[in-house]
Formats: structure tokens, sequence, C-alpha cells
């Protein structure tokens, strides 16, 4: 490898060390849990998105082996081929239930879904409008598309009418939103979203990574919480927070859109199944969260 470039990585990396921007990984020698020992130590763990103390519940692991014993470790395929097992089909099943969403596709996480989901469904006749502070992955999925960009202030309704008005004369408006917004528990507007794009024809896009579980009355997220079920027209999430904190992430929508995404969405077809063991011990999260308020009162 060239020594020019070698040299210039080590440049940018000690740049980074001397801003404090460095990120070192801390090895965990226990479960994920509210306690975990690290370094020869056992700390308090603020840190993770274990929201509802799952990630190192019995009872999902008992669920995780019983899949791992039935369905085997991998697949070894993308699904369409042959990747396809009867628990991916409850698990997206299940998913589109919770969430009162006609149908679902699983991906390998949320990264991936938001990765797919603007260039599969937006072209260049069309607008996104993105909260300003959305997560990595919205904004780098909506630079996959080719659909004009706008951008608001962050849940700001006055900005986003603004930015809705630019777009008027695109074929169709998309506004893209965080439900939860990552970085500082924002909880988006989605009731004032969900008014301005009914007024200028627009359809909405919530990210629910951080509220999807534990966030809303009975924990079905953002939009439950903000009262506006049925009017956000695509979820994205993750079951790598709340909903056990293993991997894996869905989009929920309309049949049409979904069915379009198994055709042409580029993540989800080039990439491998969803783990059986994460699939099955998924089903037994959204039995756990829907049986009661216990894990979200604790």
């Amino acid at each position: 490898m060239s020594a020019a470039f070698l040299s210039y990585i080590d440049s940018e990396l000690q740049g980074l060390k001397s801003a404090g921007l460095y990120k070192s990984e801390r090895v965990i020698t226990s479960t994920q849990s509210a306690e975990i020992d690290v370094g020869g130590e056992k700390v308090l763990n603020f840190c993770a998105n274990n929201y509802l103390g799952l990630a190192d519940s019995a009872e999902l692991r008992d669920a995780a082996k019983q899949a791992l014993d039935r369905y085997g470790y991998g697949m070894a395929s993308v699904r369409f081929i042959c990747g396809t097992q009867e628990e991916h089909k409850q698990l997206e099943a299940t998913i589109s239930g919770f969430l009162g969403m006609e149908d679902t596709i699983l991906y390998g996480s949320c990264f991936d879904a938001n990765g797919g989901l603007f260039e599969t469904l937006l072209g260049e006749e069309d607008a996104v409008i993105s909260d300003a502070l959305n997560h990595a992955s919205i904004i780098d999925g909506v630079r996959l598309s080719k659909a004009k960009r706008f951008r608001y202030a962050n849940n700001d309704m006055a900005d986003l009418e603004a930015r809705l008005k630019e777009a008027r004369d695109c074929r169709f408006r998309l506004i893209a939103t965080d439900g939860v917004f990552s970085m500082d528990g924002i909880i988006a507007n989605l009731k004032g979203v969900c008014d301005l794009a009914e007024k200028y024809d627009a359809m909405v896009m919530v990210d629910d990574s951080h509220a999807v579980g534990f966030v809303g009355r009975n924990g079905r997220g953002s939009a439950e919480h903000c009262g506006v079920e049925g009017r956000v027209d695509i979820i994205t999430g993750t079951l790598g927070k709340a909903l056990g904190g293993a991997s894996g992430g869905y989009t929920s929508g309309k049949c049409q859109v979904v069915d379009w995404l198994r055709q042409r969405s580029r993540p989800y077809l080039f990439s491998n199944t969803l783990m059986p063991a994460i699939a099955g011990a998924s089903i037994r999260v959204f039995e756990l969260i829907g049986n009661g308020d216990a894990l979200r009162q604790r």
C-alpha cells in the first residue's frame, strides 16, 4: 500500500486524537445490562440503548436457542432466493400488527432500511424534506436518492412549511423525520408534521428506532404518543435497541410500498437474511411488550 496514503491516514488519526474525537472500544466481559464488567470493574451502564432491559433476558435467550435448534445458525442466502423461513414472515406480520401497518420488510439493520428506502421510492422529479437532526442513516439514504433535497430546522413547523412550499412543484414529496431524535431525546411534533403533509399533499416517513417498544401508551412508538396512528405512511425501525438489542431493522407501510421494496431495495436484495435466532427472539419480544406495561413501568 502507498506509503504516502498511510502517512495521510496516520495524520488524520492523530488529528482525531488531538481533538478528543478518537473512539476507543471498551471491552465488556459480562452481558449487556444495567451493571456491566469493564476493565476488571463492575460499573453502572448509562450508555446502552437497552431501554427495556431485554438484552440479557432469560426469556429471549430461550427463544433464540429454540429458533437456533429448529432453524439453524444462518441462511447463507438473500431472502428472495432461499433465505425466507416461516419465522421471518411471522416476524414481519407481528411488526405490522403491532404498528398498525399493512406490511413489513425485514433488513439487516435500520441503517440498511433507511439506506434502501429513498433511492427505491423516489426519482429526480420528487423531493425529500428532511429534519436537520435526522439520524445519519436517513441522511445517507437521502444522498443515495436522485430526489431533490430540502432540509428544515429541527422540529420547526414554520420552516417545514416553507420547505414544502419550495417543493410544491415536485411530483411526490416525502417528509422524513426521526420519531425520537437519538442525540437529545426530542420527540418529533408528528401531529404538526402530519397536518402539514396533508395540507401540501406530502407523505410522512418516521424512523422510530428510539421509540418503538417503550414510547406511547402501549409502547407503539412516537405515532401513538402523538396521536397520529394511521397518518404516518412509512415507519422504519430497529430490533437492536428496546426490542432485544441484537440486530435487524424493518420498514413498515402500505402493501404496495413494501412489495416494491422487495423488488428494488438494494440492501434487501443483496444482503443475507436476518439470523433465525434473532427472528425467533424478536417474535418473543413483541409477545412480552404486548402483555401489559410491566417492562415500561420498570
